[in-house]
């Protein structure tokens, strides 16, 4: 893996710098390239122009008619003219021709760059007709090599009389343009090198928190849910590092969770089963006495029924996790809902000796919801509340309306809820009984039974609680608007 990204990573540095880099040297090649033949064509315009003018100048002041014999008088004289001309251009050369085309002098051209030919008549036509001017040319065979050239008339007494031609041959331009590319390409290797090391150790800082959350993936499917990953610093790497470790403990606790739900199920399911074969025994054998037989057939079906209930949480979860419960809105009255339920619990209550209170905003408060999904929340923690209440404890239930909310409430004097146990309430298979010492029947997904079908309901449910002294539970519903209320009453019959 380190291999494999590292040499992404380097391949992706390389090709872009190398590429910024070529681009870079042809832009600058490009840009000197244009710039020295502007100012070469500039320069040769110039040249050929100051020849021109001073052959013209010496022409008129002197009783020379041909520009054959003025050369040949002051040949030494012109090739240093030509000489101070071209002394600081090196690509620069000169020649004069005469009307014919023939060289008459030359400077700055060697053996063998210089033919001994005449110019065409393309070009002498060219001439005579304003000059000639060509970026790459060797004159029809007269240059051995192609060069810019500029070329004007020499006109004395308004016949030209002869020619002046400048030519350059890009040679400085080219060695410039080849010191400049082995610059960049020099400069090219020393950032990769640079870029090379810097993607090293940025990769390695990148890869060696992914090795770790490897190596903890491997010990999470051996079952080793403690190990953890190093975090470093505050970038994303070590956000990924946080969240992973996060998702460990979260694994860590939904095993450990997991592992309770196994216990509980298997110690729900072994005893009433055990509890029914063993009475199912002895009313067939005889050793239950006939006078007891009505008694343990009451014992076998409320182990029958504990363990229908058992199934029908399982059952219930399963549903949940497959998306498959569906919930059917309907208006209707919370403030009745909940007193059948607690006329549902008056044996336990009475049996507790608890101070009932009932407390609500008005005599009916309608809500909108599932009814049977909220009637099951609603008697799960109302079960709970005088389960875990204490002998002549305060047992109070209280429903108020706070804007287009309902709040229901329901508190209970008890063992209450210690505060470790408070963030796990409606997490699955959590138990804060773990002794069994009273909740004997549940097998911790009551309240996160309750929680999902909130969260499907847009509403909330949170838990208030102070150990060994209090419990309450506190859960939303939507009100129902007064056209649901109106409807509701409308599809009741005549007289209800």
């Amino acid at each position: 893996m380190f291999k494999s990204i590292f040499s992404k990573h380097v391949t992706t540095f390389m090709l872009i710098i190398v590429v910024s880099f070529v681009a870079l040297a042809t832009i600058i090649s490009s840009m000197l390239a244009n710039f020295y033949t502007e100012n070469s064509e500039e320069e040769l315009e110039v040249t050929a122009a100051s020849i021109k003018y001073i052959l013209e100048e010496r022409l008129d002041d002197s009783s020379y008619q041909t520009l054959n014999d003025f050369i040949a008088r002051h040949n030494e004289e012109i090739e240093a003219y030509f000489s101070a001309l071209t002394r600081h251009k090196r690509d620069t050369a000169v020649f004069v021709t005469d009307e014919s085309g023939n060289v008459l002098a030359a400077i700055g051209f060697t053996d063998s760059t210089l033919t001994t030919k005449a110019l065409s008549e393309t070009i002498l036509h060219a001439i005579h007709n304003g000059g000639y001017n060509e970026k790459d040319s060797d004159l029809d065979g007269l240059l051995l090599s192609e060069r810019s050239v500029r070329g004007v008339a020499v006109i004395n007494e308004d016949r030209v009389i002869g020619s002046v031609f400048a030519c350059s041959t890009h040679a400085s331009i080219r060695q410039l343009t080849n010191s400049t590319i082995k610059t960049i390409i020099l400069t090219c290797l020393w950032v990769l090198l640079a870029a090379l090391i810097a993607v090293y150790f940025l990769t390695d800082k990148i890869i060696g928190p992914l090795k770790d959350m490897g190596h903890a993936a491997k010990a999470f499917a051996a079952g080793r849910f403690d190990v953890r990953v190093p975090v470093i610093g505050n970038d994303e790497i070590s956000e990924l590092a946080v969240a992973f470790n996060n998702m460990a403990s979260s694994l860590a606790d939904l095993e450990s969770m997991r592992s309770s739900f196994l216990s509980n199920v298997s110690h729900d399911l072994r005893t009433p089963m055990t509890t029914i074969s063993g009475f199912i025994d002895g009313l067939l054998d005889g050793t239950i006495p006939e006078e007891k037989r009505d008694y343990y057939l009451r014992v076998i079906g409320d182990e029958v029924r504990r363990l229908s209930r058992l199934v029908a949480a399982l059952l219930e979860v399963s549903r949940i996790q497959a998306g498959d419960r569906k919930f059917v809105t309907s208006t209707f009255d919370i403030c009745e809902m909940t007193r059948v339920i607690l006329i549902s619990f008056e044996q336990k209550i009475e049996k507790k000796h608890l101070d009932v209170e009932f407390d609500t905003d008005a005599e009916s408060l309608y809500v909108s919801a599932d009814h049977d999904a909220i009637y099951q929340i609603l008697y799960n923690i109302c079960d709970n509340a005088v389960k875990f209440s204490r002998e002549g404890g305060k047992y109070r239930i209280r429903i108020v309306e706070r804007g287009r909310k309902i709040f229901v409430s329901v508190y209970n004097e008890g063992i209450g809820i210690a505060s470790e146990d408070l963030p796990h309430v409606f997490d699955r298979f959590y138990k804060s009984d773990k002794s069994r010492g009273l909740d004997k029947t549940g097998v911790g997904l009551g309240l996160y039974i309750a929680k999902t079908i909130l969260d499907a309901h847009g509403e909330e449910i949170w838990v208030k609680s102070k150990h060994e002294e209090y419990c309450e539970f506190v859960f939303t519903l939507k009100k129902a608007t007064d056209g649901q209320v109106k409807k509701t009453f409308d599809k009741l019959p005549e007289g209800e």
